[in-house]
């Protein structure tokens, strides 16, 4: 099913706002993305990290009106917009859940539909496209978001039921998986820091764009550190995906050696993304929940790890 055409609403995410004359200025020191990379015509990933460097969220970020728009996932929402607000009180910006006022969908190998609506929308990742109130966000290849205000959400949902098979979010999830793309769910909250999940390598943390919170745990590992816990894609032969969180071990080490990031059904296995200690993923023995439990298979990344070229941005 993930891979033939198909939308499904994205009802697992939620959207922070952030409006005012000072939201850029104010979000450039609070998240690890370069929000001077941002157009009507741009869009990225990012992340909002503790002092220490671990995540606090990750999300997609778009600029929209007198501001800028958050999806993040909907448990983080409520705790990011509290910790935000703390650092806001002296900015002109206002931070505000908007997840009520946008629906978005996901569309998979749906480009012609999105041009029967009047997006046109470029191949190249993280490229936007809007037009009718629509918003439409390449988030890989073949892959887009779709966000439209609620008020013309039963109209849009019609539009696209039309021309598109309606799939279940498992699917979509899955593409997200293939992708190489990660996200902090409410059971990994400050579990990670942003090169863990590759982050770096998908754009989303910028080395050029000057001090953050988290800045100078985030640079000094990409520039002085040894990295030993990364992103990984892995294939589980069960019928049930574990949850975010899930621990991971090996016969080599006494301890957890990772946990799971985000897991979906494939087309006979499961297939997810973990977050494994180097070693013990170069092992080949990863097995899910306790030493003698299922053992995981490495598959590719669809993307290179270069930190010549992620500290370019």
């Amino acid at each position: 099913m993930a891979d033939s055409a198909f939308f499904c609403p994205l009802s697992h995410e939620g959207v922070l706002a952030v409006r005012g004359a000072d939201a850029a200025k104010f979000l450039q020191g609070q998240l690890t993305c370069n929000l001077n990379y941002l157009s009507d015509t741009h869009a990225s990933l990012g992340a909002r990290c503790t002092q220490k460097g671990r995540m606090q969220s990750s999300f997609r970020i778009v600029l929209q009106a007198d501001g800028v728009l958050l999806a993040m996932a909907s448990e983080l929402l409520e705790p990011q917009l509290a910790d935000l607000k703390k650092y806001a009180v002296f900015s002109k910006s206002k931070l505000t859940d908007e997840s009520a006022a946008w629906v978005r969908f996901g569309l998979t190998d749906a480009d012609r539909t999105m041009a029967s609506l009047g997006l046109e929308l470029p191949a190249e990742t993280d490229s936007v496209a809007r037009a009718n109130e629509l918003i439409a966000i390449r988030v890989s290849p073949g892959r887009a978001e779709l966000w439209v205000p609620a008020a013309h959400a039963q109209a849009l949902h019609e539009q696209l039921a039309a021309q598109l098979h309606e799939g279940d979010l498992n699917s979509w999830l899955l593409g997200q998986i293939r992708a190489g793309i990660g996200q902090v769910m409410a059971q990994t909250r400050e579990l990670f820091i942003p090169q863990m999940l590759n982050l770096q390598a998908v754009g989303g943390v910028s080395f050029k764009k000057g001090c953050y919170t988290g800045q100078e745990i985030v640079a000094r590992m990409q520039y002085l550190g040894k990295l030993k816990r990364r992103l990984y894609r892995l294939s589980l032969e069960s019928s049930v995906p574990p949850e975010p969180g899930t621990p991971l071990f090996s016969p080599s080490h006494t301890s957890a050696i990772g946990e799971v990031v985000l897991a979906a059904r494939g087309d006979e296995v499961i297939e997810l993304l973990a977050v494994l200690q180097a070693e013990a993923a170069d092992s080949g023995a990863v097995h899910l929940g306790t030493l003698e439990g299922p053992g995981l298979r490495l598959l590719d990344l669809p993307y290179p790890l270069d930190r010549d070229r992620e500290i370019q941005r």
